[in-house]
């Protein structure tokens, strides 16, 4: 069950100055748009970076698609509690429920989308998107058992890592022979070779950050929990 009075942790970098933006374009938003709208918005976004990822396949510059996919999903993602917030129209339970189901298939979407274009082999987006997930569920338990809602880690929240991403989608569409850099690993199969590029490598670094940021939280979080929720006293 979902908790709308959990304490929100939202400490990014660019929290502040979004949360300002957000509001701003909440209170103007037409009455008409409700928060089902953006949430579907929302969802739109991560197709439309599905589709350019799978174009990029046969012309680089549709990851342009992708890119603006990304703001697309951003604007909807964000601004749909923003609204119901400012419209005071919570709904805590179909609100929870509907948010958390449908960020499954946006970021299913992306790593996938990503696995299948020519940035970045299928086996690294998947274990990026496992690592996602974690914290995702790991967040969602925290609600429950901590009432608290975490936003960011390490300062960085859903809106600077879609920024990195526009920003490497850019790097890779203009940077000159950056695609064509890959490292070759051998493996125990035959003569067959495994050929990383430069982005399986900064997406298996920023996987193995989530993964870390997992270990931390959870070790930190148990042993809080450990001495709130002792074990009962063995009787005599």
């Amino acid at each position: 069950m979902g908790n709308e009075k959990a304490v929100r942790i939202q400490t990014s970098i660019l929290n502040a100055t979004e949360k300002k933006i957000l509001v701003a374009i909440a209170n103007r938003m037409p009455r008409k748009v409700t928060s089902d709208t953006l949430t579907f918005i929302g969802v739109l976004g991560a197709v439309v970076c599905f589709i350019g990822f799978l174009l990029s396949n046969i012309n680089l510059q549709f990851l342009w698609l992708v890119v603006i996919g990304l703001f697309i999903n951003w604007y909807g993602d964000s601004l749909d509690g923003t609204v119901a917030r400012v419209r005071n129209t919570q709904r805590p339970l179909y609100g929870y429920y509907l948010d958390h189901n449908v960020d499954v298939l946006n970021e299913a979407l992306l790593f996938i989308g990503a696995g299948l274009s020519p940035l970045v082999s299928l086996p690294v987006a998947l274990f990026a998107l496992t690592g996602y997930f974690a914290l995702t569920i790991y967040t969602c338990i925290c609600q429950i058992v901590k009432n608290e809602f975490r936003l960011t880690y390490l300062g960085l929240g859903p809106t600077e890592f879609r920024l990195i991403i526009q920003v490497l989608l850019i790097c890779f569409m203009y940077i000159p022979g950056l695609k064509d850099v890959h490292k070759q690993f051998p493996v125990n199969f035959g003569d067959e070779v495994f050929s990383f590029s430069i982005f399986d490598f900064i997406v298996m670094g920023i996987a193995l950050l989530l993964y870390v940021m997992y270990a931390i939280s959870f070790h930190r979080d148990r042993k809080k929990l450990a001495k709130i929720d002792p074990l009962p006293e063995s009787e005599s």
